[in-house]
Order: structure tokens, then sequence, then C-alpha cells
């Protein structure tokens, strides 16, 4: 990629972010850079990400990640924990840590090859106070693992909202949130997963709708806020929440 093309996606990507009130360091700036290579060379022998061009990935996944904003403005200079189920190629956790560097990250996928390319990715880009956990949410969020231990949990995982909810709502303590990303109106679905809130412990608080900053691409995002603690049952055992959701 030549310097004037980066340049000029660099220089869009902080007028993005500029519409979230955000401010990033060249060292910051640097960091994402570095993030973009890492994953575009990996992405040649493995599939992480569909979206590929570098002005593509910071809109569609840098700025998508860190839109968390719109829903939990007061991120910067908090050291919430966070974990991010189902992560992939490490959207959103990776750039909301890159961005709020007091955050305490935790990223959790079931594929052990991308477990490895997150590894690599904190390594290159020296980020500090981040964990790569490689298993399932179902094993994970039990007693005596990673059970409500988090402020926040969020997910960009193309899966309904109840199934998500019982991957993640687990992981949050009571008083904390689970933040699903989702790409537009989804008002049935929310209305579906009232029942799986219900038995989980959570509530719908509010849901955040807005475009990404200078663009049409329609974004919400879906705050539960954890009200009582998860009955022990849930999550239920390893596939079973995607076959047999609570509806």
């Amino acid at each position: 990629m030549d310097r004037e093309r980066m340049e000029a996606g660099l220089d869009s990507f902080q007028k993005d972010l500029s519409e979230f009130q955000i401010q990033i360091s060249q060292s910051q700036q640097r960091q994402f850079i570095d993030y973009f290579k890492v994953l575009s060379e990996w992405n040649s022998f493995m599939n992480l990400t569909a979206i590929s061009e570098f002005e593509d990935v910071l809109k569609k996944h840098f700025v998508d990640s860190i839109s968390l904003v719109k829903a939990v403005p007061n991120l910067a200079g908090q050291a919430f924990s966070l974990i991010d189920v189902g992560t992939g190629a490490g959207f959103p956790g990776i750039p909301l840590k890159i961005c709020f560097p007091d955050l305490e990250v935790t990223l959790l996928d079931s594929l052990n090859k991308r477990t490895q390319f997150l590894n690599e990715v904190i390594r290159s880009l020296d980020l500090k106070n981040i964990a790569v956990v490689h298993g399932r949410a179902e094993d994970f969020a039990r007693k005596g693992q990673l059970r409500e231990s988090f402020d926040l949990a969020v997910s960009r995982a193309v899966a309904n909202l109840s199934v998500l909810s019982e991957y993640c709502i687990p992981f949050v303590k009571k008083g904390g949130y689970f933040i699903a990303y989702k790409s537009e109106h989804i008002v049935e679905e929310t209305e579906q997963a009232g029942k799986a809130l219900q038995v989980l412990g959570g509530v719908c608080d509010r849901k955040v709708e807005f475009d990404l900053p200078n663009s049409d691409i329609r974004r919400t995002l879906i705050m539960i806020r954890k009200e009582r603690d998860t009955p022990a049952r849930f999550p239920r055992k390893a596939g079973t929440p995607s076959k047999e959701p609570i509806i």
C-alpha cells in the first residue's frame, strides 16, 4: 500500500474518531497500522475477515468496534474489565484496547488458530493487560472460571440475541452490562429475547442506534444490564444454546 493512500485512510479514520470525541496519539495510530499489517499477513493463509482493504478495515472493523463509546461514553481513563466473546480477529476487543489503554480486556475464542493470531497481535503491538482465552463461552462462563467477573461483555458475533445473551450475560457482574453489536433495526429480535433476558438475570436498558461516521452504515448497540445473578444451570452445555434458544 502506497504512503499517499495510507495517509488518506488515516485522515478519514481520525475524522471518524473525532465524531466520537476521540483523539488518538501517533503511537496509537501506529498500533492500528501494525494491527492492519498483521491482520493482512495472517489473512493471506487463514480466513480471518472478508473485509481486507485498508480503508474498509478502518471503517467497518476499527471504527465500528470503537463505536461502543456511543453506549458507554466514559470508557476513557476507566479500568473497566471487559470480555469480548467470540472475538474472531479481535473485534471489538483489540481496537477498544488500543483506543482506551486502561481497559482490562479478555479475548475469548474457540478456534486455536485465531487465538494464535490474537497473541501475535498483542505481542507485535506490545499491548498490556489483555489476555487471550482459547475455549467456548459455555465452558468458561461456569463457576470457577470467568463467571460474573466482568464489568462489560461485548460481542459482534453473528447470532440471535437470545443465544448471545446466554453466552455473554453469565460473564457479567451484577450491575454490569452485556452490549451486543447489531447491524440494523432489530425490534423483533429484541422482543423475542425477552424471556432469555429475564431468565438470565438481565434487562434491556436501551438501544443506541446510529450511522457509522461519514457513512450510511447503520448500527445498533443493545445495552443489557445485569440485575440478578445468572442461575447456575446457565449457560447450558456446548451447542445447546444455539440449537434450543431460550424463547
